[in-house]
């Protein structure tokens, strides 16, 4: 058996507004195991980037709350962990990569310092080993010439070249879990293969752990050996790539699938559309969340949510038409 090295247990995580409670992010449970990478895939708005940022403490203390759950980094419990020991995580067990290269790094800073710092705060050595272990870390993510480029700023750097530098920045501790959050979305779609292949390379190298957030499932499909499918706050649907991609179970799963380009006809047809809206979070949600967009709707899909029902192997899916004690299956 795999080992795991992170454990997601029944988190919800929420926010105060002026008009009530926000609850983005809703008893969700999961496990990262060594070695894999862990693809969340979902519409913008269902909570995937509030569900790790609240991993990693780092939603705004003014507004947000994590309403139940907890998260275990190995024995190490982290949504009780004080700030001060939550910096000893961050970045040296547990790295994070961004969304936009664009305004993850600071404009008046070089590259080189930058960098460096983390290095310097968790591994506390001088400020030439630092530099030394910089210029090694950005020839490993393929920018040539890392001693000059370490004396440039960010706004010298494309953004895949930024990208790359925040790449480097996370693998600077050799952390064992990396979390990527929508590392390719400013990206032009060269630029985008790129990453990704190198993000793949270094976790077959490094033996790191990934985990992916993306509302595109062609780059899930690219990286990942395991897919969660996230919806209002939700997870739905989980199991190997081949299994959510090819076998796909739930009604919200195949419709986001049926919406890829290439799907329709070889672009004969329009692309499917999921009509509908996904629910106001500011509700309680009784039942399905996904029951208003959904044509396979039942009665009983009103009444209460659906139990994580075992489709195959390590394959699972909450929807009562795949429930093992009654319902049909979506074919």
């Amino acid at each position: 058996m795999k080992e795991v090295l992170l454990q997601v247990e029944n988190l919800s995580v929420g926010f105060h507004t002026y008009r009530g409670d926000i609850h983005a992010v809703r008893n969700i449970s999961y496990n990262l195991h060594k070695g894999e990478a862990l693809g969340i895939v979902g519409e913008s708005g269902c909570g995937k980037s509030v569900s790790v940022h609240a991993i990693m403490q780092l939603l705004p203390e003014e507004n947000s709350f994590v309403k139940t759950g907890k998260a275990f980094l190995g024995e190490q419990e982290l949504l009780g962990l004080k700030e001060r020991d939550m910096r000893k995580i961050r970045g040296n067990k547990i790295s994070m990569i961004f969304q936009d290269p664009m305004t993850s790094l600071n404009p008046v800073l070089k590259i080189g310092n930058q960098m460096m710092e983390g290095i310097m705060i968790h591994k506390k050595i001088s400020k030439e080993e630092a530099r030394k272990q910089a210029a090694e870390l950005l020839q490993a993510v393929g920018i040539s010439s890392p001693e000059t480029r370490l004396n440039s700023y960010p706004h010298q750097f494309s953004g895949g070249m930024r990208q790359r530098v925040m790449i480097a920045m996370a693998l600077a501790c050799k952390p064992g879990i990396i979390i990527a959050d929508e590392p390719t979305t400013a990206l032009d779609v060269t630029i985008q293969a790129q990453i990704l292949e190198l993000m793949g390379n270094l976790k077959e190298t490094f033996q790191t752990s990934i985990i992916l957030i993306s509302h595109d499932l062609g780059v899930i499909a690219t990286l990942c050996d395991r897919v969660l499918v996230m919806y209002a706050g939700e997870l739905l649907e989980g199991g190997s790539a081949e299994d959510v991609f090819y076998r796909a179970a739930h009604p919200y799963t195949q419709g986001l699938l049926a919406s890829l380009p290439g799907t329709a006809a070889n672009g004969k047809n329009k692309l499917h559309v999921i009509e509908g809206q996904p629910p106001n979070l500011l509700k309680e949600i009784k039942g399905c969340a996904f029951l208003p967009r959904c044509k396979y709707a039942m009665e009983i899909c009103g009444r209460e949510m659906p139990p994580k029902n075992t489709v195959d192997c390590e394959h699972w899916v909450k929807c009562w038409l795949n429930y093992k004690n009654g319902g049909g299956n979506l074919g």
